[in-house]
C-alpha cells in the first residue's frame, strides 16, 4: 500500500507554508484581520492557511509532487482536485502559435459546484495555427438541475444511517497525524517569517507561490 512520505525537520522550511489572515475582503464585504477577531489574543500566530508540498513513496508516483493547500478568508470557498498533465519533451507546435498557453489539467470539482472538467488546448478555426485553452465540462447544474446537499448535511444523514464510507479509518486518522507532527513541531518552534501574514480575500500568502515557483510549477488560475 503506497505511503505520504513523511517530513523530516529539516525538510519542513521548503516543502509547508503557513499563514494567518490580515484584514481586506472577501466576496466585496470586509473582514477584519484574524487577531482583530472576538477571543483572539493581539499577537497570536495561529496559523488560518497551509501549503504542503508532498510525495508517495512508491515506484508509480517517485518524483511526483503533490500540492496541498487549504485557508480561512480565501478568494472564495472551493473545493477541487487538479491533476496537472507531464509537457511533453519537445513542442509540437511553433511558440508563435501559442496563446496564453496552460498545462492541459484535470480537474474533480467537489465544493460547492460539482463536476468535472478536462482543460487543453485546441485549434482556433481558420487557416493560422493559432492554439487556445479550451475545456470540456460536465456538471450537476444541468436541465433540470439536480440539488446538491451541503457536505455537512451528507456527513449528518450517514451518522444518523450508521454509514461510515466518508469518514476517515482509525488507521488513516493515525497516519495523517504521523505525517503532520514534524510540521507542526517546527512550527511550533519557530516564529512566522514576514511572509505569514496574506489578505483576506487572497488566495494565501505569497510564499505559498514560491513553494511551487522552486520547482517551475505554479498554482491553477482560478477565475
Amino acid at each position: 500500500m503506497p505511503e505520504v512520505k513523511s517530513f523530516k525537520a529539516r525538510e519542513v522550511r521548503r516543502c509547508a507554508v503557513r499563514g494567518q489572515y490580515g484584514r481586506g475582503r472577501v466576496l466585496g464585504k470586509k473582514v477584519r484581520a484574524y487577531r482583530q477577531e472576538d477571543d483572539v489574543a493581539a499577537g497570536s500566530a495561529t496559523e488560518t492557511y497551509a501549503a504542503l508540498k508532498m510525495f508517495i513513496d512508491n515506484w508509480r508516483w517517485q518524483g511526483v509532487p503533490f500540492y496541498l493547500r487549504t485557508g480561512k478568508c480565501l478568494a472564495r470557498q472551493l473545493s477541487e482536485v487538479a491533476i496537472q498533465f507531464r509537457a511533453v519533451p519537445h513542442e509540437a507546435f511553433p511558440p508563435e502559435s501559442r496563446r496564453d498557453w496552460q498545462p492541459s489539467r484535470l480537474i474533480l470539482s467537489i465544493q460547492p459546484e460539482e463536476g468535472i472538467v478536462l482543460a487543453f488546448q485546441a485549434k482556433v478555426p481558420g487557416p493560422q495555427m493559432d492554439l487556445r485553452p479550451v475545456e470540456m465540462r460536465f456538471d450537476y447544474r444541468g436541465n433540470p438541475p439536480v440539488p446538491s446537499p451541503d457536505a455537512y448535511e451528507i456527513l449528518l444523514w450517514d451518522v444518523m444511517q450508521g454509514d461510515a464510507t466518508l469518514f476517515m479509518r482509525t488507521d488513516q486518522v493515525e497516519a495523517a497525524w504521523r505525517v503532520m507532527m514534524p510540521v507542526l513541531k517546527v512550527w511550533a518552534k519557530s516564529k512566522p517569517v514576514d511572509s505569514f501574514k496574506y489578505k483576506a480575500g487572497s488566495w494565501g500568502p505569497k510564499a505559498a507561490d514560491e513553494l511551487l515557483a522552486q520547482a517551475g510549477h505554479e498554482w491553477r488560475p482560478i477565475k
